[in-house]
């Protein structure tokens, strides 16, 4: 059953530090004197609404402190330009990369919060000479814009994808050199559905696809893929408020966490 409660925030997700990075981590926090296993990625990582989201299960397994860098609709560039959680990366004896969409990174066409990379800061000169007729002071969120882009011109928007696909791919090499030690891509994959819309930014993570992600396969010891179609909304056992409740059906509940969990236990 699912635990629909009244106040805002009724899961403690124990927000801490590590290191210098100026993100807020889910905690506890762990040790990192001993061996550990990094986990970096965005809302299903960190495990959203979940009590014992799959890097804890994972650890409880391994019997090994898991310290889960993550943060809620993060993107590559969070992690990127963060060289204090680049170098806690390097000295963990394996370091699990969730495949974060390519929409929430700045690129030639857009800037976005360095942290909050979901955020919409502001669009270069090059996009607003595409799409002219745009008031981009109108958006916020980075899904908005570029749903509300696509809808005014699929052509146009072509562009816009050919450039987050490139700028996605020299970002992810850039930090996956920059980590020592072994590394897993984490690829959860959600196929495109059969009843879509013309403004449909396709399946998420948003703008990838095999390709992409194989191109990456030199740099990292694995690539675990984990099809998680029509996972999200599965609320049972999930601890939300009442306020909480429509973002919780966008997430994944503790089953699809312990699936995760146990394929990447095949390959830790």
């Amino acid at each position: 059953m699912a635990y629909e409660r009244a106040d805002a925030s009724p899961l403690n997700y124990n927000q801490c530090r590590y290191g210098q990075s100026k993100l807020l981590f889910r905690g506890p926090r762990r040790s990192l004197k001993k061996e550990y296993i990094s986990f970096i990625g965005g809302t299903e990582t960190y495990g959203k609404f979940v009590e014992h989201p799959f890097v804890e299960i994972v650890e409880n397994a391994k019997g090994m402190p898991c310290p889960n860098f993550s943060a809620v609709n993060a993107g590559v560039d969070a992690f990127v330009h963060d060289p204090s959680l680049m170098g806690l990366c390097s000295k963990a004896k394996t370091t699990v990369i969730q495949v974060m969409g390519a929409q929430n990174m700045s690129n030639r066409y857009y800037m976005v919060h360095a942290r909050r990379n979901d955020r919409f800061l502001k669009a270069s000169a090059l996009l607003m000479s595409i799409y002219r007729e745009v008031d981009f002071s109108e958006f916020s969120f980075t899904r908005h814009m570029l749903t509300t882009l696509k809808g005014i011109s699929a052509q146009r928007f072509a562009a816009i994808e050919m450039e987050l696909r490139t700028a996605w791919i020299a970002r992810m090499e850039l930090m996956i050199r920059q980590i020592n030690g072994r590394c897993i891509l984490l690829w959860l994959r959600e196929p495109q559905p059969e009843l879509s819309s013309a403004v449909d930014l396709g399946p998420e993570p948003l703008f990838l696809d095999a390709p992409l992600v194989g191109r990456l396969s030199g740099l990292v010891d694995e690539i675990v893929e984990v099809n998680i179609a029509n996972e999200r909304g599965m609320m049972d056992g999930m601890i939300y408020s009442e306020m909480e409740a429509p973002a919780a059906k966008e997430m994944i509940g503790p089953s699809t966490h312990q699936m995760i969990a146990e394929r990447l236990l095949d390959v830790l």
